[in-house]
């Protein structure tokens, strides 16, 4: 397995410093952000953009991967997290369209992998997204498929703010949704960008859904969660915020077990660390550290999780 990081966390910072950065805490590889200059979805870790897609050209994506092989360090992703099926159908297009230029931008870079959400309407329930799902996503997993790329969605449920309630902002979050997923949507290029951390928080056993659907996985984030039990008394699961995002070794997850199951399970490919961990983030020295601190203890529970 490449240990790497995702860049979301590091918007301050050009696409060279970034890279400079990786190689220097001994990080193989990075996942890419790749959000439009003009975005105006400006979420947490939304809007970052280290390669412009919209404008890359063959001479850009050479730049590129010069780049990366001045540092050693390999892009095994590009990222763009959106809400492709967003209810106001002016807003999804947006979204759709740029999604497709990461797609073609994947393939102009030779990374395998562009990784994002399937989207949702919060306000409806699973069983009436099923129809626009297929109507926006086929011809995004054609044109995936004939540019040789995979996309992988994020088990992330986007339901933390208030504008998110009451069903969250991208559908596929449990193992049953991701069954009628891959059921509707047959495609070679689809597959999951796998995230634990989503299912802590959720009662979902990690370890067995890496089991069932490792051999779906495109890409691997590397995120801890951490449930604040005096919260989820008060408020209950169907309450917010008695549960954060942490970095690996800060939350709940049991990591060991965890690149156990992985390692069972047959996986090679990247691990990423996606930091999302307020604890961090009032200045780019801190979420330098903790993208440094989470790297050490990634690296010595892979070389231990057995």
């Amino acid at each position: 397995m490449k240990l790497g990081f995702a860049t979301a966390i590091l918007p301050d910072l050009g696409f060279e410093e970034v890279l400079a950065f990786a190689a220097q805490e001994g990080f193989e590889c990075l996942e890419v952000m790749c959000w439009p200059t003009d975005a105006t979805d400006r979420r947490r870790y939304a809007g970052v953009t280290h390669v412009d897609v919209a404008s890359l050209d063959d001479a850009g994506a050479r730049a590129v991967r010069e780049a990366c092989e001045r540092h050693g360090v390999t892009i095994t992703g590009l990222g763009y997290y959106p809400n492709p099926l967003a209810p106001d159908e002016g807003e999804s297009r947006v979204y759709v369209e740029h999604l497709g230029k990461v797609i073609d931008g994947a393939a102009r870079l030779g990374v395998p992998v562009v990784n994002t959400f399937i989207g949702r309407d919060p306000s409806l329930p699973v069983e009436r997204q099923w129809d626009r799902v297929e109507r926006v996503w086929r011809p995004l997993l054609k044109r995936a498929e004939e540019a040789g790329v995979k996309v992988g969605i994020e088990n992330c449920p986007m339901l933390f703010t208030l504008d998110e309630w009451p069903g969250g902002k991208n559908l596929a979050v449990s193992p049953e949704v991701w069954d009628e997923m891959f059921s509707r949507l047959d495609s070679p290029a689809l597959g999951l960008n796998f995230d634990p951390s989503h299912l802590v928080w959720q009662g979902i056993d990690i370890g067995q859904a890496i089991a069932d659907y490792a051999h779906r996985f495109v890409h691997v984030h590397l995120k801890d969660e951490k449930v604040d039990e005096e919260l989820l008394y008060r408020r209950g699961v169907l309450g917010l915020g008695w549960h954060v995002p942490k970095i690996p070794g800060l939350g709940d997850i049991d990591w060991p077990a965890f690149f156990a199951a992985l390692k069972g399970a047959g996986w090679t490919g990247p691990v990423v660390i996606e930091v999302e961990d307020r604890t961090f983030e009032d200045s780019l020295e801190g979420r330098q550290e903790a993208l440094r601190r989470a790297g050490q203890y990634v690296r010595t529970v892979m070389e231990y999780g057995t």
